[in-house]
């Protein structure tokens, strides 16, 4: 990214833009060099349209009961992407699919409230996915970044941060824990891509030091400068 430039985010949602409003306050909090250039809703009345508009952020609806056809639906979201040229896309609690065309591949993050490759996929998303956890008895969850491609949950991993599953857990307390680790998780893998760490490598992430090669395994999980 250009030296004195912040850099330009998109955010995608379809609810109540909980993550969204965690990276407007890390950008608050000078933690992101970042702004946010476009909120793009699948829904005209969720909360996260409420806080991106109290934000003053520009907000686009673009709504799949409106453009049931796929082509059309991602047609519309990638040409309000190339208008706003953000340098990484967000999807942020985004649940519609859309076909992400070449132009965009391996600009677009999500984040999954599970330890992929595990309860992700279709319909899996937010408390099905805390359901499935723990009808399945596992002892961890936690959350993924990675890059979005056109399967669902499958794109390469950037990083991943965990939480016991406890004994009492419900879906509802086993959501809040993971969620305070999405809290950390996004805006920590946005500044690795934003400062120029990330090389994608077929479905791989290659951490790496621009100029100076791989990042050390014990440092990866670090906020790297």
């Amino acid at each position: 990214m250009t030296p004195g430039v912040k850099s330009r985010l998109a955010v995608m949602l379809s609810g109540g833009g909980r993550t969204l409003q965690n990276l407007i306050d890390c950008i608050a909090r000078g933690e992101l060099d970042a702004r946010i250039v476009v909120v793009i809703s699948s829904l005209p009345d969720v909360k996260g349209v409420d806080r991106a508009r109290a934000a003053g952020l520009p907000v686009v609806v673009i709504r799949k009961k409106e453009h049931p056809d796929v082509e059309e639906f991602s047609r519309l979201i990638a040409a309000t992407l190339d208008e706003h040229r953000p340098d990484l896309v967000c999807q942020a609690g985004w649940t519609c699919f859309w076909r992400i065309p070449d132009r965009w591949l391996g600009q677009v993050f999500n984040i999954h409230p599970a330890l992929l490759p595990k309860f992700g996929g279709k319909g899996f998303y937010g408390h099905h996915v805390h359901e499935a956890v723990l009808a399945a008895g596992e002892k961890m969850s936690g959350c993924t970044v990675h890059f979005a491609n056109n399967e669902y949950d499958a794109g390469p991993i950037v990083l991943q941060r965990t939480v016991p599953v406890l004994p009492d857990d419900t879906p509802d307390t086993l959501a809040e824990r993971v969620f305070e680790q999405e809290c950390i998780a996004y805006p920590a893998a946005i500044r690795l891509f934003l400062k120029g760490h990330l090389r994608l490598e077929g479905d791989r992430v290659q951490l790496i030091r621009p100029g100076r090669g791989p990042i050390p395994p014990k440092l990866a999980s670090q906020d790297i400068s």
